[in-house]
This record gives structure tokens, sequence and C-alpha cells, in this order.
């Protein structure tokens, strides 16, 4: 009878005991979500040819999450701020203050891919939660994808790719593309080329100028002895106001059509004034899409800014969704990483743009519009492509 009770005992103080720990384990986690914040890393240009750009997404990102009463997941909100400045050779310390010093939960940025990279390596390498709201290097969701790492936006091959179809489809026969020589340039141009190409087209020459130079005069007179059917580019910010005005002045507007990726014309339109107007682009944003949620998130972000929207915001905006998505489902609990991951991967994001989904590489699956420049607006003339998918090369995921 002793031995018996003496079992009955510690098998009862065990199940007391386990009761115990599960009684405190939800607490524990609810002093988490309730209490301990969600640290976010924003880490993009707030100096220099993309500064306006990188201030658009950090608003819009932050609007994102005052529609959600200023909480993720329950949590309230933490940031870190980093101005990467564009600079490549100072993005893998940046990065690596975020990630190992301030320990963020996400790291978000950023707008020039050669940063983006360095950011996708960081996290990579301390299998960090990256969510990159721009830079658009076909490379982070192809060679370099891996669960971690998230894009809200774009990849360079795919507005280019469909301007590209968009142009062999009017059966145009010669193009010559401009760039800046740096990868987002390559990758946009390289794009652009291959669906042209596909529809029957010529790329005649690819043309080059390094990164941040904008003495584009030579190169204008290049084009000019060239005499192509129509010139594809992509440049953005600064570097986007100061190739259309000197397009213009150089006359080459009139008789050679300017196309591009288009953030030739977002957030730009203002100080380019006369020499956009009429311009085509392609995107998958433009500002007269007549969609509730667009219009609920321009009056929002107007209110809240001062400003009209445009692509980068939706993209920051779209970030902030994005995320919000997956710390909803696991109530908060960031080392609950494969439910964090999974909810992000099947996320359906209402977006200003129109609704998408992501691809196993985790790169937007969405429409690209034909736009065309009417004013101060980029207008939304047809549907390009319809949900055009990045084709992932290099991805072990995809």
């Amino acid at each position: 009878m002793t031995k018996i009770r003496r079992r009955t005992l510690l098998a009862g103080a065990a199940a007391t005991a386990g009761l115990a720990t599960a009684g405190s384990f939800v607490p524990a986690r609810f002093a988490i979500g309730q209490q301990a914040k969600v640290k976010i890393g924003l880490m993009l240009p707030y100096t220099g040819t993309y500064a306006q750009l990188g201030q658009a997404i950090t608003d819009a990102f932050k609007l994102a999450i005052m529609d959600r009463g200023g909480k993720l997941g329950g949590r309230e909100v933490e940031f870190s701020v980093v101005d990467d400045e564009s600079e490549p050779s100072k993005a893998p310390e940046n990065a690596n203050k975020l990630v190992t010093r301030d320990k963020v939960d996400f790291l978000v940025g950023t707008v020039h891919s050669g940063v983006a990279m360095a950011m996708v390596k960081v996290a990579r390498d301390n299998d960090a939660m990256l969510v990159i709201p721009n830079a658009g290097a076909d490379a982070a969701t192809g060679p370099l994808c891996a669960p971690n790492i998230f894009r809200s936006s774009f990849s360079n091959w795919q507005p280019a790719y469909a301007m590209g179809k968009v142009m062999a489809d009017r059966k145009v026969k010669t193009a010559v593309t401009l760039s800046w020589k740096y990868a987002a340039g390559e990758e946009s141009t390289n794009g652009f080329k291959e669906s042209f190409e596909k529809g029957g087209g010529k790329v005649v020459k690819q043309l080059w100028l390094p990164f941040p130079n904008v003495e584009f005069q030579p190169l204008l007179t290049e084009i000019a002895s060239l005499k192509p059917d129509c010139v594809y580019v992509f440049f953005a910010g600064g570097g986007a106001v100061k190739f259309t005005k000197d397009y213009a002045a150089a006359g080459l507007k009139q008789s050679i059509p300017l196309v591009g990726a288009g953030f030739l014309t977002d957030g730009t339109l203002e100080a380019q004034g006369e020499s956009a107007q009429g311009l085509e682009t392609t995107l998958h944003y433009g500002d007269g899409l007549d969609l509730p949620k667009n219009n609920a998130f321009r009056a929002a972000y107007k209110k809240a800014t001062n400003k009209e929207a445009d692509v980068y915001a939706v993209q920051g905006y779209d970030a902030g969704q994005l995320i919000a998505i997956g710390l909803d489902a696991v109530k908060g609990d960031t080392s609950a990483r494969k439910e964090l991951i999974a909810a992000m991967e099947k996320a359906e994001i209402d977006s200003p743009r129109g609704k998408w989904t992501m691809s196993k590489a985790h790169n937007p699956v969405q429409d690209f519009y034909l736009r065309k420049v009417e004013g101060n607006q980029n207008k939304v003339v047809g549907v390009a492509v319809k949900a055009l998918a990045d084709p992932a090369r290099g991805c072990k995921m995809a």
C-alpha cells in the first residue's frame, strides 16, 4: 500500500508539474505578445538620389502598422533606422548592426540593388527575416532565394519583360537600351531584350554609364546616330528627372519614342514637367487604378504625409501588410519561424496595386500595367501582362 501510494503521489506530482508548465506557457506567450515590442530594422536611403523613394517606403510601411492600431501580431513596434545612402560598400556593416547589435525581428530594405545584395547575404548568413520593399535584383529571388527572404515589390525582369512584350506586339523593329551599369540596370535591360527579341524585334545596342553618373549627352548623340525605332531605359529618382529633360532637350522625344520600366516616371513627374508628358512605361501600379483599396490608401497616405502616393509607397505599405499577416498567424510569436514563413508564403495581399500572391521563390505574382503620363499622373491605359511571375532562375525553392 505504501508503494502504491508513493507511486500515485509521484505520478500526481508529475501531472501537476506538467499542468503548471502548460499553464505557465500560455501566460508567457501572452506576456510576450502584450509587452515585448517587435523590432523592425529599416535600412533605406534617406539622402542622395533615392532619398525621396526611401522616405515614401518608410511612411507607407508605418501607415500599414497604423491601420492595425499601431501593432503587429498584437505587439507594439520599435524601429531601428539606418540611412544606407545607396552605398553598397557600407551595406554589410549597416545590415550587420541591425541584425547582430539591434537584434531586429525583421530587416526591411532597400531601394538600391547593390545594397540589397549585401542585405541578402547578411540575412542568409544570420538566418534573419528580410523583406525587400523595392530593390528588384533578380538574384534575391533567384540563385540567392531563401525561406527567410521575401520581396513585396518586383524583380527587375518583370516590368522590363512586360514592356518588351508591348513593343514587340506593336511590331516595333529595333531598339536601343540605356541604363546605369549596375545589377538593376543590367537585369532590366536584359529583361526587355528577352521579350522584345522573342517577339521579333532586335536590340541593336545596349548603352551604359556608371551609377549615379548623369552626363547623358554623349549617349544621346549616339542614340541619334543609331536611329532606333524606340529607346528603352532604366532610371529612377533624380537620374530619371535629368534623363527625360536631357532627352527632350536633345530633340529626340518627338522622333524616337522613349519607353521604360515605370520607375522612369514614378514619384518624379512634378520635377520632370513637360519632358515626361506622353511617356509610356510598364509597372505593377498606376495612379489612376480605380480600386477601393487604392482609393482608400491614397486618401490615407495623403492625409498622413500631405504627399501623393506612388509605387514606392505601395511597396512599403505591402511590406507592412505582409509582415502583419505573418505575425498575426503566430499571434506575435517571432520564434514560431516555420509557421510565420508559411503564413507569409500563403498570403494573398489586398494591395492598392490589385491583389497579388507570393511565388515559390517569394516574389510577387502580379499584373503589370501599361501607363501613359498625363499631367501629374501615370494613367493606366491597359494591362501589359496578367499575373506575371518571375522565372526565378537558379532558385532551388521554386
